[in-house]
């Protein structure tokens, strides 16, 4: 939410060191994309968008084997791209996702108040990304803080019941989930809450299914302190790697 997918070059290139090709895209009013910035009416929009993009690549390859991976905002999307495509899909990698909304930022009251802001000022601003919880490492702060692709204003009301509504959406598709997912998540994200990851651990009947914590770490696990970006990295790959089908000898 409020980035752009340069941001994720580093991991991409990780990835890449393996042979596995990567394509990825600003959502509506992300990054270079068109779009009103953080206003969109209907978070079905982000998923609509991630589908077409699939299918493009899957028409350029269509024997490769297709994984999703998303961060944030970005794991409810791989989520619900699953879950329209069960099928579809080798895997998805969820890093830091947003299963459940944070019980401080949607108590009771406040959901209370946007559904009504959300009738009458469905533009109005809300709080923005706290950038300091982004990362322990001080210097990725700051090019969050400086990159001029990032949102660095609030988000709208109407955009903050697309995501409540989306988190709705992702606790009642939970007991389907039958595709495999690796599930990352730093035990000091202040961002999305880490009981969100457990409750889908715990409650997807997924046979394939693995969540590993990082101590100390925060939200943007691929953008922490050198050592945690290390591990993430290797981790997603060896576990992308291990589920890439066997090709028959001499093909």
């Amino acid at each position: 939410m409020g980035e752009h997918c340069g941001r994720y070059g580093a991991l991409a290139h990780s990835l890449t060191q393996h042979g596995i090709m990567v394509f990825a895209h600003d959502h509506v009013g992300h990054g270079r994309s068109e779009g009103e910035r953080m206003a969109v009416r209907d978070f079905q929009v982000f998923v609509r968008d991630s589908l077409q993009h699939v299918d493009l690549a899957k028409g350029r390859s269509p024997h490769l084997p297709l994984f999703l991976l998303g961060h944030s905002m970005g794991g409810a999307i791989c989520i619900l791209c699953a879950c329209e495509r069960p099928g579809a899909f080798a895997g998805v990698v969820l890093i830091s996702p947003m299963v459940r909304m944070n019980p401080e930022s949607a108590t009771p009251f406040k959901v209370f108040v946007a559904r009504l802001l959300n009738h009458v000022l469905p533009s109005l601003t809300l709080g923005s990304v706290e950038s300091r919880w982004i990362s322990r490492d001080k210097k990725e702060v700051e090019l969050y803080d400086t990159d001029e692709l990032n949102h660095h204003g609030g988000l709208s009301v109407a955009l903050g019941m697309q995501l409540m509504g989306a988190v709705q959406r992702i606790a009642r598709e939970i007991p389907t989930v039958s595709w495999p997912f690796l599930l990352l998540h730093g035990d000091a994200d202040k961002l999305c809450d880490i009981r969100g990851s457990q409750m889908m651990l715990e409650r997807a009947p997924s046979a394939d299914k693995h969540m590993k914590v990082y101590g100390g770490a925060y939200h943007a696990l691929h953008r922490d302190l050198p050592e945690t970006v290390d591990s993430v990295q290797r981790d997603i790959s060896e576990w992308i790697v291990q589920r890439i089908p066997k090709q028959p000898s001499g093909s």
